[in-house]
């Protein structure tokens, strides 16, 4: 029997779907879980995870969209130092002023807080060889859309247009607990790398290209 996603597509990101990929985000925060509970605010996810290519790389951003509308995303940028830098001086600084940093006490501090902290002072890992892999993606889907092979298309498609771009490698970070997450991208061909600035939280794979 197909289900609703069986005749999904992937399609270029459209302004119209901002509202629906903050929910995927959202819905997919917690290692693929729903993250809903652990935000008094749900946008905040979004924002730091969603918002910022959308709006800084919109060429670089592929809707996953199935009968029911938006199911999943994959983002991306081909220049990860460029964007860092625009995403730090120029577009995380007007949000700042909208949200209140936590309180003094990190011990004490939610998910929500941890959330708003990193907002504030983002943590920005990268490869420790960043010029052999300069492009990085982010990728979400939401379980009614999952294991149907649309990650994989999803990524495919940002792989071709960072190719297309000249781009001759890609990271990502995933967490090193998340099993399911590692044994996909080793299937795509990517493979565990040294981080500049190792995170216990954080697992680096990159990929040459093309």
């Amino acid at each position: 029997m197909s289900g609703p996603s069986e005749g999904a597509i992937v399609r270029t990101y459209r302004p119209a779907d901002r509202a629906a990929l903050y929910a995927v985000c959202l819905a997919t925060g917690a290692n693929g879980q729903d993250a809903s509970r652990l935000f008094r605010d749900p946008q905040l996810l979004g924002h730091r995870y969603v918002g910022p290519y959308l709006d800084l790389e919109p060429r670089l951003s592929f809707t996953l969209e199935d009968a029911h509308g938006p199911c999943g995303y994959v983002l991306g940028t081909a220049d990860t130092e460029r964007f860092y830098r625009t995403l730090v001086d120029e577009w995380l600084p007007p949000l700042r002023e909208r949200l209140a940093e936590p309180g003094p006490y990190p011990a004490r501090w939610s998910e929500n807080d941890r959330l708003l902290a990193e907002l504030h002072s983002p943590t920005l890992t990268t490869p420790a060889d960043l010029g052999s892999y300069p492009a990085h993606l982010h990728i979400d889907v939401l379980p009614r859309a999952q294991g149907r092979g649309h990650g994989r298309r999803m990524v495919q498609t940002l792989l071709t247009a960072l190719v297309e771009l000249g781009c001759v490698g890609v990271h990502l970070g995933v967490n090193p607990r998340n099993d399911r997450a590692i044994g996909f991208y080793r299937a795509l061909g990517f493979v565990e790398v040294p981080s500049a600035s190792p995170d216990a939280d954080t697992l680096l794979m990159a990929k040459a290209l093309p």
